[in-house]
C-alpha cells in the first residue's frame, strides 16, 4: 500500500523523494484521488494555471502496470488554464506502468525552469536535463530524438509540442506519440514551466500482495470484459469509431455546431466500415489492454496520402467531422494526425472550428479575418490548415486558440451564442437533447464540459443497467428529472480513474465494482469491499467540488450552451427537446447531497466523507 512522490522544483532545480501519507492512500486510494488530495494542500487560489507556484501532478494507480485489465491509465491534475477550474486528463499507453516501474506513483512538477528542460527518470536517478535543442520541435519529433539519445529500451515519453509552447489554451500533453492528456491544457501549463518532456525508464518488478490470487482475479475480470456484447463484438474489433453509428442514429450526434443531432449525410462515410476500408488501420493496444480499441492509421490516397499516427478515435471522426459538416475522411485523418503531433486536443480543436464556422457563416469572421482560409461548413481543406494556424497562433488561429469563451468575448456581440462551452472547456462529441443524464454531466463535471464522468448516455440513451451499482428499473432518457442513477454510475467511473485502469473497461458496465475492488484487495493484501471503493470515489468528487469552491465556482456554472436550453431540437429521438437543466440539477444535487442553492457540499455531506478539512475554506 505505500506510495511514493517525486518531487521536482524546477525553479530551485531541487529533486526529492517523499512519502506519500498512507491515510491518504486508505482515504483516497490513489490515482486521481491521492493526485486531487495533494493539489488541495499545493493549490495557489490566486494564481492562474500556468502561474509557475501552481503544481503539476502526474499520478498512477495502484492498479496500473499490474495483470488488471486494461492497467494502462495515467492522470495529470493542475488548474487548468482554459477553465480556471481543477484541470484533469487522463492518457493510455504505458506512461503509468513505466512511473511504476521506476518506483513512483505521483510526480509533482512546481516552479518554471529558466530555459527548455526536460526531466529524464531512470528508476530512483533524476535528472533535469537541457531540452534546447528540442524546443520548436513536434511530439514525434521530440520522441524520436529522445530515444535516439538515451538509447535505452522500454523508455517512455511524454511531451508538448508546439501548441504547448505556444500556450495554446486546449494543448494537450502527449505521450506514445498519440496517446493524449488532452482536455483542460496541461500542454500549456507544462510549456510554461519551460518542461518539454518527462522521460521515464523503469525496471523494477510492480508489487502486488497475493501475486497468484491477483492473475487468476485478472483473468476473471478479463473474462468478465469480454462477456459484454459491445466491448466482444465492436469495441475490440474495431475500436471507438464503433460508435459512430449508433450515437447517430440515437441522435445525440452534434451537427454542424449543434444545430442538429444526426448527420444522414455522413452514413457510409464517417463510420467504421468506411474507416477500415478507406483507411491503412492497424490495431494498437495500451498497456495490458484486450480490448485494443486503439487504431494506427495511414491515409492511402489524395492530397494528405502517406500521413500516418494514432487515431482517430470517434470523438475526432464527430469534431472534425460533423460538427463541421465534413465528410472527407481523409481529411479528418489528417487534421487528426496533425493535432496529435502539434500537441492539441483535438475534442477542443474540432469544437472551436465548428464556432468559428458558424461565425465565418454569420459574418462575425470575415475572410480577411481569416486571411483567405473559407471556414466554410465541409471544407475538409480549411480545417487541416486551421490545425496548422492554431497551434503556432498565426494569423486568426491566434484568436482562436484562446478556446471559443475568450475569442467569444473578445469579438463580442452575438459571438457568444455559437461558442459551445461549459465553464470554458470546448463541449466534447456527446449530445444532451435525447440523453438528459449527459446534460447533468456537462453541467456539473469538475474540469466543464465532460462525457466521460460518467459516460450517462450509457444508461439513458443506450439503456444499459447495472444491478452491481443498483441502476435497474425504467429511466427515460427524455426525462429532465430522477437523476439519482448518475451517482453511482459516476462513482465507478472515478474508481477508475483512482486505480489507474480504464474506464473503457466499464462504460458500459462491463467489469463491475466488486471486481475491481477485488482486484485492489489482492493487489493490497488488504480487505476493499465494494461499498469502500465507491466511498473512497464519492470522497473524491465532493472534494473535487470543494476545490472548484476554493476556486469560485458553484451553482451558477453549472449550466450549458442556450442552444440546448432553449433551442429545441430538431431532429432526431429528441426533436422538440430542451433541456430543463433546474430540474435535472435538483434531482442530481439531491441524490449527491448536495444544497440545491449553492451546488455544494453540505457540511454535514462533508462530515460524513471525512472532508472536515475543507469546511473551513
Amino acid at each position: 500500500m505505500n506510495q511514493s512522490m517525486l518531487w521536482v522544483d524546477l525553479s530551485k532545480q531541487e529533486i526529492q523523494s517523499r512519502p506519500i501519507p498512507i491515510e491518504w492512500v486508505n482515504d483516497y486510494v490513489g490515482g486521481e484521488g491521492v493526485a486531487a488530495r495533494l493539489f488541495w494542500d499545493l493549490m495557489v487560489p490566486e494564481a492562474e494555471g500556468t502561474d509557475p507556484r501552481q503544481p503539476m501532478i502526474f499520478a498512477a494507480g495502484p492498479l496500473s502496470g499490474t495483470l488488471a485489465p486494461c492497467s494502462g491509465r495515467t492522470c495529470v491534475v493542475f488548474r487548468s488554464p482554459a477553465t480556471r477550474t481543477i484541470g484533469v486528463s487522463n492518457a493510455g499507453g504505458d506512461f503509468s506502468m513505466a512511473m511504476r516501474r521506476a518506483g513512483w506513483d505521483l510526480i509533482t512538477i512546481v516552479g518554471k525552469a529558466d530555459h527548455p528542460v526536460y526531466l529524464f527518470i531512470d528508476d530512483d536517478r533524476v535528472e533535469i536535463r537541457d531540452a534546447g535543442d528540442l524546443w520548436g520541435k513536434t511530439v514525434s519529433q521530440t520522441e524520436d530524438l529522445l530515444k535516439e539519445r538515451l538509447g535505452l529500451n522500454g523508455v517512455e515519453i511524454a511531451s508538448i509540442g508546439p501548441a504547448g509552447e505556444h500556450g495554446v489554451m486546449f494543448a494537450s500533453i502527449m505521450t506514445d506519440k498519440y496517446r493524449a492528456f488532452g482536455r483542460g491544457g496541461a500542454g500549456a501549463v507544462m510549456g510554461a514551466k519551460n518542461l518539454k518532456a518527462i522521460v521515464i525508464h523503469g525496471t523494477h518488478k510492480i508489487p502486488v500482495a497475493d501475486p497468484e490470487a491477483f492473475k487468476q482475479a485478472a483473468l476473471a475480470a478479463r473474462e468478465e470484459l469480454f462477456s459484454e456484447a459491445f466491448v466482444r463484438d465492436e469495441l475490440h474489433p474495431y475500436g471507438t469509431p464503433s460508435f459512430y453509428d449508433a450515437i447517430n442514429a440515437l441522435g445525440i450526434l452534434p451537427t454542424k455546431n449543434w444545430q442538429y443531432t444526426t448527420f444522414p449525410d455522413s452514413v457510409g462515410k464517417l463510420t467504421y466500415q468506411a474507416y477500415h476500408e478507406q483507411l491503412e488501420v492497424k490495431s494498437k493496444a495500451c498497456f495490458n489492454c484486450a480490448i485494443a480499441c486503439g487504431r494506427y492509421t495511414r491515409i492511402k490516397e489524395g492530397p494528405f496520402a502517406g500521413m500516418e499516427g494514432g487515431g482517430p478515435e470517434y470523438e475526432t471522426l464527430a469534431a472534425f467531422g460533423s460538427k463541421l459538416l465534413v465528410t472527407d475522411l481523409n481529411a479528418i485523418v489528417a487534421a487528426n494526425h496533425l493535432s496529435n503531433d502539434f500537441g492539441l486536443d483535438v475534442i477542443s480543436t474540432g469544437q472551436v472550428l465548428a464556432t468559428a464556422m458558424e461565425w465565418y457563416e454569420k459574418g462575425i469572421l470575415t475572410p480577411a479575418m481569416t486571411e483567405g482560409v473559407k471556414l466554410e461548413w465541409g471544407n475538409g481543406e480549411a480545417v487541416v490548415e486551421m490545425v496548422k494556424r492554431i497551434a503556432y497562433r498565426q494569423g486568426i488561429g491566434d484568436l482562436l486558440a484562446q478556446g471559443v469563451k475568450r475569442a467569444a468575448e473578445q469579438l463580442g456581440g452575438e459571438a457568444a451564442e455559437a461558442a459551445m462551452h461549459v465553464k470554458g472547456l470546448e463541449m466534447p462529441s456527446d449530445g444532451v437533447h435525447a440523453s438528459k443524464g449527459e446534460a447533468v454531466v456537462h453541467a456539473t463535471a469538475a474540469r466543464g464540459a465532460d462525457h466521460l464522468r460518467p459516460y450517462a448516455s450509457a444508461i439513458d440513451a443506450f439503456g444499459y443497467r447495472d444491478e452491481d451499482l443498483g441502476i435497474v428499473g425504467e429511466i427515460d432518457y427524455l426525462e429532465d428529472g430522477n437523476k439519482w442513477w448518475i451517482k453511482p454510475f459516476q462513482e465507478l467511473s472515478m474508481a477508475t480513474n483512482m486505480l489507474g485502469v480504464c474506464l473503457f473497461a466499464s462504460i458500459t458496465l462491463a467489469i463491475k465494482a466488486s471486481t475491481w475492488a477485488k482486484l485492489l484487495s489482492l493487489a493490497w493484501g488488504k480487505e476493499v469491499s465494494k461499498s469502500d471503493l465507491l466511498l473512497a470515489a464519492e470522497r473524491v468528487i465532493n472534494l473535487e467540488r470543494m476545490i472548484n469552491a476554493r476556486l469560485g465556482f458553484d451553482r451558477k456554472d453549472d449550466t450549458l450552451p442556450k442552444r440546448f436550453l432553449s433551442e429545441p431540437a430538431p431532429d432526431g429521438r429528441g426533436a422538440g427537446q430542451v433541456v430543463d437543466l433546474k430540474k435535472a440539477l435538483d434531482s442530481y444535487f439531491e441524490a449527491m447531497g448536495w444544497d440545491l442553492q449553492t451546488g455544494l457540499p453540505t457540511p454535514e455531506k462533508l462530515h460524513s466523507l471525512g472532508l472536515d478539512f475543507v469546511i473551513a475554506h
